[in-house]
């Protein structure tokens, strides 16, 4: 249900489960932080789905079974933040609920015009992860993030640009081709200049301005 491509500089996690949404189980879970510790070698990575939506979050019935409070989605998101290359979260489609933490931890966000984003974890009676909060803050603001968590309010893909919660939309028909150009530069150059810039961006980061 997790389509992994290692081949070469740029390695890609496909979520393959069109039919449910591309709603993640444990099991997806753990094959894609395995992948992203294993990817410490890659100069690029890129997350993406198949079909109309990117992912709806938890598997229901595993959500109802605990799988809404694992540490394992802190696993994934943490192994994704971790990565020395390029990531890109290339969403094919809607962005919902605990799935959000993957595209946070990126360190670009794209997607296609119809994509939403909501993450209802308040009205499902639980926290969210512990990281996904400062993640998104950072990028958008406490007050834009307060909407979005508290306000149970969807995004569209246009406001998402305008927050800073995606940084390109794209056609759908050249979703993958985009990501892949951004990336070009970057598996291009020496990785320790790679790397180093990364590091400068994060270090230099000036904390979210409060709207």
């Amino acid at each position: 249900m997790i389509d992994f491509d290692r081949e070469g500089s740029v390695w890609v996690a496909t979520i393959n489960r069109p039919d449910k949404a591309n709603s993640l189980t444990h099991d997806m879970l753990v094959a894609l932080a395995e992948f992203m510790e294993d990817a410490q070698a890659a100069r690029a990575v890129i997350l993406t789905g198949h079909g109309k939506v990117f992912s709806a979050g938890a598997d229901l019935d595993e959500a109802r079974a605990g799988l809404a409070v694992s540490d394992i989605w802190e696993r994934l998101s943490g192994a994704i933040a971790a990565l020395p290359g390029l990531s890109i979260c290339a969403m094919n489609g809607t962005l919902a609920g605990g799935a959000m933490g993957m595209a946070l931890a990126c360190d670009l966000r794209i997607c296609v015009p119809s994509a939403k984003f909501f993450y209802p974890v308040m009205k499902l009676g639980f926290l969210p992860q512990p990281s996904d909060p400062a993640r998104m803050a950072a990028l958008i603001g406490p007050s834009r993030s307060k909407l979005i968590l508290m306000g149970g309010q969807k995004i569209t893909a246009d406001e998402a640009l305008n927050f800073g919660l995606v940084d390109r939309i794209v056609a759908d028909d050249a979703l993958m081709e985009s990501a892949r150009s951004i990336v070009s530069d970057t598996i291009a150059a020496a990785p320790d200049i790679a790397s180093g810039i990364k590091s400068m961006c994060a270090a230099s980061a000036s904390p979210a301005e409060v709207l």
